[in-house]
C-alpha cells in the first residue's frame, strides 16, 4: 500500500539551526507498518533476492574473465584479493545491520530527525573507516597477502588487484550502507536498480580493461580491479543524484549538515549492536573452516564434489536471507510504530515464505542435480554421484536453516543481538561439528553431511523457544530510551 509520509513531529519540535531546510518530499511512497502485510513482505522479498542473484552472477563472471583471459595465476590472485576483501567487507557488514534497524525503527516511529541523525553519523562513520582501511590496505597490500600464504608466483599480480581494490574500498563501504538503509526505509527497488547499473558497468568494463581497446591500453589483472572501482563509485555517485533529484526523505537538504556531526549515541549502538551481527558471519566463516577440514580426510574427490555442492547450495540459501532481510526492516518499523500484532504476522508470513521458496529451490535443484553438478565436475561420474549423496542429505536442512534465519531477524529488529548470536554459536560449534567429530568413526563421511540437519534443528528449536519467551521485545537499540 502506498501512503504519504506523515510530517516529522520531531522535527518540528526542534527545528535545526540556519537557513530553512528544502521541502521533504511527501510524494507516496510504501510504509511497512500499513497495507497487507504478504503481498507487501513478497515485494519486498523479490527485489532483494534478485539483488543477491545478481551479486553472485557479477563475481562468477569476473572470475570467468580473468580466468579465461589472464590465466589461472590471475584466478588464484585474485581470489586471494578477494578473500581478504570480503573479510574487509564483512566486518562492517554487521554495523551496516544495525544501522538499517535504527533507519527502520526511526521511519516507524516518525521521527525523521533520528533517522537522519543515523544517516549522518553513519555516512561519517563509514566514509572515515573506509578511507583509513583504503590507505593502510594501499601500503600494505604485498605483506598482507604473503601473510595469507598467497602463491609466490601470484603474489606480483595479487597486490597490483588489491591497491586498486583499495581504492574502490570507500565507494563500496558507502554504497552498501546507502542501500541498506534504503531497504529500513523500506525501499527495495532503488538499491536493485543500480547494483544492475553496477553489474553491467563491471561485466562490461572487465574484458575491455583487461585486453585493451582502441586508446585503452591493456591493464591486465589491474584493469579488472579498475572495472570494479569505476562500477561502484559511478553506481554510488548515480543513487546520491538520483536521491536528490527526487527529493527523498532521508537526503540530507540545505541546512541539515549538522547532521553529518558524529553522534557518540548512534555509534555507541553500531558498535554494540553491530559488532554482535557481524560476528555471525565469523561464527559462520569459521565453522566452515572446520567442516571443509574433516571434508579434506576423505581424499581430493570427495572435496571437490562438496565444492561443487557448495556452489549450489550458496543460490539455495538465498532466498533465507532475501526473505530474512526484508522480515527485518519490515519488523523493525513496526517495533518503531509498537505494532507488535503486525510484527507477528510479519514473522508468520516470513517463515512460510522461506518454507515455501527455499523448498522449491530445493526440489528443483534436486530433479536436476546431475546435470547442475556437471556444470563444476565435469564427466566426472564418480564425484557428481558423491556430490548427489550429499546434496541429498544436506540440501533439507537449508529450510530449517531458513527459518531459523527469519526468526532471528525479528529479534534482531529490537536490538536483540546477543541471543542469535549465542544460538548460532551453540548450533554450529558445539551441536554441528562435535556430532561430525564424534560419530565420523560410525558413519564416516555421512557423519559430517548428517550434522548440517542436526545443527538445523537445534537451531529452530532453541529460535522458537526464545521468541516464544518473548524477552527479545524488552530490546531496545538506544541506551536512552524515549518514553511510551
Amino acid at each position: 500500500m502506498s501512503v504519504s509520509y506523515p510530517p516529522d513531529s520531531a522535527a518540528s519540535e526542534n527545528p535545526p539551526v540556519g537557513p530553512a531546510p528544502e521541502e521533504v518530499d511527501h510524494r507516496p511512497r510504501a510504509v511497512l507498518t500499513e497495507g497487507p502485510i504478504a503481498k507487501t513482505l513478497l515485494m519486498f522479498t523479490l527485489p532483494t533476492l534478485a539483488s543477491s542473484v545478481l551479486q553472485s552472477l557479477n563475481a562468477s563472471i569476473n572470475a570467468i574473465w580473468i580466468g579465461r583471459l589472464l590465466g589461472e595465476r590471475a584466478l588464484s590472485a585474485s581470489a586471494n584479493a578477494n578473500s581478504l576483501i570480503f573479510f574487509l567487507l564483512g566486518a562492517v557488514f554487521g554495523l551496516g545491520l544495525a544501522a538499517t534497524v535504527l533507519v527502520g525503527q526511526s521511519i516507524g516511529a516518525h521521527d525523521l530527525t533520528m533517522a537522519k541523525r543515523t544517516i549522518g553519523t553513519s555516512v561519517c562513520f563509514f566514509g572515515g573507516v573506509s578511507v583509513l582501511m583504503a590507505t593502510l590496505g594501499i601500503i600494505f597490500a604485498p605483506d598482507v597477502l604473503a601473510a595469507m600464504r598467497t602463491p609466490p608466483d601470484s603474489l606480483p599480480l595479487a597486490a597490483a588487484y588489491l591497491r586498486v581494490i583499495f581504492i574502490a574500498l570507500p565507494g563500496m563501504y558507502l554504497y552498501t550502507f546507502a542501500m541498506m538503509a534504503l531497504r529500513g526505509a523500506g525501499d527495495a527497488k532503488t538499491p536493485f536498480k543500480f547494483l544492475l547499473l553496477s553489474a553491467a558497468l563491471d561485466i562490461t568494463l572487465n574484458p575491455l580493461f583487461i585486453r585493451g581497446a582502441g586508446p585503452i591500453p591493456p591493464m591486465g589483472i589491474a584493469g579488472s580491479a579498475l572495472a570494479t572501482l569505476i562500477a561502484q563509485w559511478t553506481s554510488l555517485i548515480a543513487l546520491v543524484v538520483s536521491l536528490y533529484r527526487r527529493k527523498h526523505f532521508l537526503r540530507l537538504a540545505r541546512g541539515e549538515g549538522h547532521y553529518l556531526r558524529i553522534d557518540r549515541e548512534i555509534v555507541r549502538a553500531l558498535l554494540t549492536k553491530g559488532i554482535p551481527m557481524g560476528l555471525q558471519i565469523v561464527v559462520v566463516s569459521s565453522s566452515m573452516i572446520a567442516m571443509i577440514s574433516l571434508v579434506n580426510r576423505y581424499g581430493t574427490r570427495t572435496t571437490a564434489a562438496y565444492g561443487a555442492c557448495f556452489q549450489l547450495w550458496n543460490y539455495i540459501q538465498m532466498p533465507a536471507f532475501a526473505v530474512g532481510s526484508a522480515v527485518s526492516s519490515m519488523a523493525a518499523q513496526n517495533v518503531g510504530a509498537k505494532l507488535w500484532d503486525r510484527v507477528a504476522r510479519v514473522t508468520v508470513i516470513g517463515v512460510v515464505y522461506n518454507i515455501l521458496l527455499t523448498g522449491v529451490l530445493v526440489v528443483l535443484v534436486t530433479l536436476v542435480s546431475h546435470q547442475m553438478f556437471g556444470l563444476f565436475l565435469g564427466d566426472n561420474f564418480a564425484a557428481i554421484e558423491i556430490a548427489q549423496h550429499i546434496h541429498s542429505r544436506v540440501s533439507w536442512s537449508f529450510v530449517l536453516f531458513g527459518v531459523s534465519f527469519v526468526l532471528s531477524s525479528v529479534m534482531r529488529a529490537t536490538g536483540a543481538v546477543i541471543p542469535p548470536l549465542g544460538i548460532l554459536f551453540v548450533s554450529l560449534w558445539l551441536v554441528r561439528i562435535p556430532f561430525a567429530y564424534m560419530l565420523t568413526p560410525s558413519l564416516g563421511a555421512d557423519a559430517v553431511w548428517w550434522s548440517f540437519g542436526v545443527g538445523s534443528i537445534v537451531s529452530v528449536i532453541l529460535c522458537s523457544v526464545y521468541y516464544r519467551t518473548g524477552h527479545w521485545k524488552r530490546a531496545h537499540m538506544l541506551q536512552t530510551v524515549p518514553a511510551t
